[in-house]
């Protein structure tokens, strides 16, 4: 059985890291996807862990390349999935996570639109939202309207995915997409083969 992408978005400050951890702690045979950025590295961020962190024209020569299932630019910067791990990984029958922008999610979905699951992941509220990447404190404060607004556009588009999960909670989040991963794998499509032969052969008495 092949393995499925798991894409999952949702607005900065609701988690997203910590939940795909606590999903990868919890499920065997997953994969998290390491994204390429062409933004600076930031404290505690680990190279080839956290991000490929690359040159803006290192990352353009990956997209002349078609080496990328999917980029976008955010907040001045380039954010991009190369493709040839997925496509290998899910070939082996591994499932794989991965942290996307919805701009780039939404890429993902019409490119594999057999393979990839839309998660979006979100706080119960927008003032959570908000107190949450206030009390980061890595957002300049001339640039956390744009980072809000940008926040309400993300929350806009989750009618565009495929699920829905309210992360105020870590473990039963965690539990949620868990039962996503599960369920996506018993679909009828991802187990036919398994009784079409018993399908084909049997006559009606």
């Amino acid at each position: 059985m092949k393995g499925k992408l798991f894409v999952v978005s949702g607005p900065s400050g609701v988690g997203k890291n910590t939940l795909l951890n606590a999903v990868i702690d919890r499920r065997e045979n997953v994969r998290y996807s390491v994204s390429a950025t062409s933004r600076p590295i930031r404290p505690g961020e680990v190279d080839g862990k956290s991000y490929y962190f690359v040159s803006r024209e290192r990352f353009e020569a990956l997209i002349a390349d078609d080496a990328l299932l999917e980029y976008a630019e955010y907040v001045g910067n380039y954010y991009g999935t190369p493709l040839a791990p997925i496509r290998e990984a899910i070939a082996n029958g591994i499932d794989v996570v991965m942290d996307v922008e919805v701009v780039g999610a939404l890429k993902i979905k019409k490119r594999l639109p057999e393979e990839a699951v839309l998660v979006f992941v979100t706080a119960p509220s927008f003032d959570i939202i908000r107190k949450r990447l206030v009390h980061r404190g890595d957002v300049a404060p001339g640039l956390m309207e744009e980072r809000l607004e940008r926040a309400r556009w993300e929350c806009s588009q989750a009618q565009h995915y495929d699920y829905i999960v309210i992360n105020d909670d870590l473990q039963k989040a965690s539990e949620e997409i868990c039962a996503i991963m599960l369920a996506e794998k018993c679909k009828t499509m991802e187990r036919i083969h398994l009784i079409k032969e018993e399908l084909t052969c049997s006559t009606p008495q």
